[in-house]
């Protein structure tokens, strides 16, 4: 493992979220122009479609997907990966941005990278250094800055969202956490093509969306389309693919360039007024990924004792 493996994963994190940035706003501009449109119903579509794709994709270039339901521990992991991991963290957040607003939402679901810290500190004894304590916190205030111009004091936050943000912010650590363990093993394809269709198969179980009547235009069909492809195909095997060259903690805060892209894009096409806590907040996270990309040692040094215990 080498830094150039810790750069290609903070790339691929960092491009995974702002892919993901760019389906909010097509995913935004679909609920603008369809209001019968539903998180739940949006959230089904691109799972199922998303899973199938990558898991055609798996077998044609013979990673050999079924695989995955030989071994039980890989199969209970799949079914968790998309259980706990996917649902919560895009359905969840939907809901809360549908019950509340998308800053408040977005806020707290930015709290996903704090849990996963407590996480390794009580669980693997592993405590984030100095510089990661800085980046979280420059990360964090970028993020706020971008989503709520400033305007702290505007926020008020009911049972309701918290409760569906919670949900959310805990999907953003599981989602980077389940999935680790079976990634050397089976590939991304296989890992995220299986979690994505559990995910969407299990809530049509719960509302199926053949029920729901919309009727779906040629522009709004282009739309769900990016939104599949680019906003869930590309980004998650992106996403999971940095898995494998940096920590579950530093991938997670890569999603700070989520509402940056989403800023960027809502500007350029949906014309929204940039300002200057949306520059003060960009910079911010552009310094916190630039300080977590310096700090390279304590990675290796992790990832060469999971090798040297794996092995022994």
């Amino acid at each position: 493992m080498t830094q150039q493996n810790y750069l290609r994963g903070v790339l691929l994190a960092s491009s995974a979220c702002i892919l993901w940035g760019i389906s909010g706003v097509a995913a935004s501009t679909l609920f603008i122009n369809n209001p019968y449109l539903t998180a739940m119903w949006l959230t089904q579509v691109r799972m199922i479609s998303a899973g199938l794709i990558l898991l055609v994709w798996g077998m044609v270039a013979g990673k050999h997907p079924f695989k995955i339901w030989h071994h039980r521990h890989a199969a209970w992991t799949a079914v968790s990966y998309g259980l706990l991991g996917l649902i919560p963290v895009q359905l969840c957040y939907f809901e809360a941005v549908r019950v509340g607003n998308a800053p408040i939402a977005t806020i707290i679901q930015f709290l996903g990278p704090f849990i996963i810290s407590i996480y390794y500190f009580l669980f693997k004894h592993v405590t984030p250094s100095r510089i990661e304590l800085i980046g979280m916190i420059m990360a964090f205030i970028g993020t706020l800055l971008i989503v709520t111009h400033g305007h702290l004091n505007s926020l008020a936050i009911s049972p309701v969202i918290l409760f569906w943000g919670g949900l959310s912010a805990i999907g953003v650590a599981t989602n980077t956490l389940i999935p680790r363990t079976i990634l050397p093993k089976y590939s991304a394809l296989t890992v995220t093509g299986w979690g994505l269709l559990i995910a969407g198969l299990f809530l049509t179980l719960l509302q199926p969306m053949w029920r729901v009547h919309l009727t779906i235009t040629w522009p709004q069909l282009g739309l769900l389309i990016v939104i599949i492809l680019l906003g869930t195909v590309a980004p998650f095997l992106m996403f999971a693919r940095s898995l494998s060259d940096i920590l579950p903690t530093t991938a997670s805060l890569m999603d700070a360039f989520e509402p940056l892209a989403a800023t960027v894009f809502s500007i350029t096409f949906l014309n929204v007024q940039l300002t200057s806590f949306d520059f003060i907040g960009g910079l911010l996270i552009i310094l916190a990924v630039m300080a977590l990309s310096l700090n390279t040692h304590k990675m290796l040094h992790f990832l060469r004792r999971r090798r040297a215990h794996s092995s022994s």
